[in-house]
Parts: structure tokens; sequence; C-alpha cells
């Protein structure tokens, strides 16, 4: 398969079933580009995890940390963060117990913020001076879906109005995207009011959310998937694909790698460990579509 893609060459690659994966592959590249579509997570996935020894800023982080929330409103957003963060990845606990604790934190997350009297016409300038920045090779990677007309589904917990604003400064914001997510609602003023629901966390991206929005029944024909995902809470962001004859998932390990290995190995099909680019799913892609 190596020969096919080169880039599963590399050190930051990591495969339980290689044989397994060949074969999904291969069956993705038979059903053709007609066939394909893409669902990815936002944050640290699409976007970076780190830059030179720094962490990125994920959705969230870009407006929790900007100059348009207090230092009041800070500090109680960064106690929410110390406080449900460990709950969120501690392995030890069950999703049903999770999932309340995470709509408590994301609820009282957006609250602060409505508090905070933020303005619509201010996003783009936050987005600009914030550190937020898309793998290397983000570029390639939207221009090949469009370029294909491959439907690219972007599925994230986080602020969809800020994510949409890093793409759209990123210049790849095409018509093939399409994005659900928390979006902020403004009154006639401008003024952020509160968040639409239904309300997306981490542990519900999946066909729950999805209702009503007949997304993925449009598509039904596209029974080729690839899933690009950080998290364990991302592996059900297929379910609410009516049938699914190939699925290839991709999880970026971007923390505390040597701990989390085993569960991602078998959770995901292909694990990139601190790897910052979209190098591996740009080669596949590149193997897909070439006649």
């Amino acid at each position: 398969l190596c020969l096919q893609v080169p880039e599963l060459e590399k050190a930051t690659v990591r495969i339980r079933q290689p044989e397994r994966v060949r074969e999904i592959i291969q069956s993705l590249r038979e059903q053709g580009v007609d066939k394909l579509q893409v669902i990815s997570d936002f944050d640290m996935t699409l976007s970076r995890f780190g830059c030179n020894g720094r962490r990125c800023p994920t959705s969230h982080n870009i407006l929790d940390n900007s100059r348009v929330v207090s230092e009041d409103g800070k500090k109680k957003l960064k106690d929410l963060l110390h406080y449900y963060y460990p709950i969120e990845i501690d392995p030890n606990r069950t999703l049903e117990e999770k999932c309340p604790l995470m709509v408590e934190w994301w609820t009282k997350a957006h609250e602060l913020l409505v508090q905070q009297k933020i303005h619509k016409n201010d996003i783009a300038q936050i987005v600009r001076e914030s550190e937020a920045m898309l793998r290397d090779g983000f570029k390639e990677f939207f221009d090949q879906l469009y370029k294909n007309n491959i439907p690219l589904f972007i599925f994230s917990a986080g602020v969809g109005d800020i994510l949409e604003e890093i793409i759209r400064q990123a210049n790849v914001f095409y018509s093939n995207v399409n994005v659900v997510s928390n979006y902020m609602d403004f009154n006639d003023d401008g003024v952020l009011t509160h968040f639409k629901g239904p309300l997306i966390h981490i542990y519900n991206k999946n066909n729950t959310v999805l209702q009503g929005t007949g997304y993925f029944q449009q598509l039904s024909t596209r029974t080729s998937i690839i899933l690009l995902g950080d998290s364990m809470g991302d592996l059900t962001m297929a379910d609410g694909v009516p049938s699914v004859e190939n699925i290839l998932k991709i999880g970026f390990l971007n923390d505390k790698v040597e701990e989390r290995r085993g569960k991602y190995l078998d959770s995901y099909d292909i694990v990139l460990e601190s790897d910052e680019t979209l190098d591996v799913v740009n080669g596949i892609l590149r193997y897909i579509l070439t006649e």
C-alpha cells in the first residue's frame, strides 16, 4: 500500500491492521469519486493542535481569550475548563456519566459568553488576531474535495461562527463545505443573545443532533466515507449516514500519546501521532482520485 500512498511511511503513522486498511482504501478507490464524502471534526483535526511547542487555540479558546471577553469572564471560563476537562478525558467514567456533565459545561460556557454582549461585527477581527491555524496541507485538502465535487461535512462541538471565519480567512470556504456546530444568535443590533439549538458537545456528535437537517439523506448515494477526528467522541459522526459501504477512520492523536495509543488504535483504522499535517489524508485522497 505504501507504494500507492507513500505518506503512510511517515514516522507519525500507526496502523493496527494494515491488511484491512489496504482493503478499505482499495474499495474507496474502486467505488469512485461519486460515492465519496468526507466527514470531519474541526478543532485539533482540521486545525492544528500546536505550533513551535505552543498550543493552538480551539474555536472556543479563540472567543474565550479574545478582547471581547472581560477578565472576570475569562477567569470563569478557565475555572469551568479546569473542572470539566478532566471529566471529559477521564477513561474511568462512562459516557452515561459524562454526557450530562458535558451539557452542563457547554451550557454554562455559552451563558457566560452571552453575558459579554459580543458583537457580530467583531468576529472577523477576533479570528484575525488569534493564533488559529489550519493543519499544513489544508489548501490541497479543501481544493481536492472541491474540484472533485466531494462533499465535506464538518461536525463540530466548537463555535460555528468562529470556525467558519477561520476557513473563510484561509480562502477555502467552498460550496461543497457544510458545517454543523454551535452557532450564535444575534439580535437586530448584532449583539449575541443566545446560542441556537440543539447543543452539540463532544459526546453527542451523532444522528441525534442531526434530526431534521436531512443532510445525509440528500447524500444517500455517498456510501464511501473518510472520517477524520481527534477524540473518541468523533467516532460516531457518521452515524447519520443511511448506508455506509466503506468507512476509513483516521484519528489524530495529539496529546498524551503513550497513554492513549492503545485506545486510538482499537478505534481508528489509521492513527496519526503528533502530526500537524494533512499529508496522509491528502495522499490517500490523491490515490483514490487518480484514474
